[in-house]
């Protein structure tokens, strides 16, 4: 008795033309199609990650600050311009660069130029290691000192009760004794926008029980469904 039993034979077709190839098997003598598939070539990886790349925020970003120029001090070497008005002793002095370099050697200190834009540029003689310390100490005492003002909002109601009241009250002396300024802010839900005068008494109140410590910056003003007023902590 004859086995019916098919064979299947997997052959890999090449074709030397066509981009792509094809695995094909061979069953009970019909060719059929298991796979098409493509050879992969280094462009097909390194061009995605490229294109990808390029259209990147960050990339761009990078790149603009890589073309910043540099800052360059000044200072000795750095100066390129050919003759100075050199600040010494109480006197000032028009020279050759290269003459007043050579003083700044002898005294172990630095030439540095106090005003580039000048005809001739005017330069002094300086430490000038000790001279960028001091005064990047005295930027970081300016940013330590320096107070940010800040507006902090405290949300009420035209109809608030007196607990709740008391309640932002005590919020908005607490903002305030820090130095920020306060942003009352009342929204009006529904019918209640036809009684405007309501919450601006409301507003007003509280700003007259704070006049002690705080300022009004900003009457009462309508935004929309809301109405705000500002204040400002008092100097002293």
């Amino acid at each position: 008795m004859t086995s019916t039993r098919n064979t299947c034979i997997v052959i890999f077709v090449e074709q030397a033309e066509a981009p792509a190839s094809r695995l094909v098997t061979r069953v009970a003598g019909q060719i059929h199609v298991v796979h098409m598939y493509r050879q992969v070539e280094w462009v097909d990886i390194v061009y995605p990650l490229f294109s990808s790349l390029f259209t990147t925020k960050l990339f761009w970003r990078y790149l603009a600050i890589a073309r910043q120029p540099r800052q360059v001090d000044l200072v000795n070497d750095n100066i390129r311009a050919n003759r100075v008005l050199l600040i010494h002793d109480g006197k000032k002095e028009e020279m050759t660069t290269r003459d007043a370099q050579q003083i700044a050697d002898n005294q172990g200190l630095d030439l540095v130029l106090v005003q580039a834009n000048g005809n001739p540029p005017v330069a002094k003689i300086m430490d000038w290691g000790k001279a960028k310390f001091e005064a990047q100490k005295r930027q970081k005492e300016q940013r330590k000192n320096q107070k940010v003002v800040q507006v902090k909002e405290v949300r009420m109601s035209p109809v608030i009760d007196s607990g709740d009241f008391e309640t932002r009250k005590k919020a908005a002396i607490k903002f305030l004794e820090k130095g920020n300024k306060v942003k009352l802010n009342l929204r009006f839900r529904g019918r209640m926008i036809t009684h405007q005068d309501i919450g601006r008494e409301v507003l007003e109140r509280m700003a007259d029980e704070l006049d002690d410590i705080a300022k009004v910056e900003q009457r009462a003003k309508m935004d929309g469904r809301q109405m705000f007023l500002v204040l400002a902590p008092k100097k002293g």
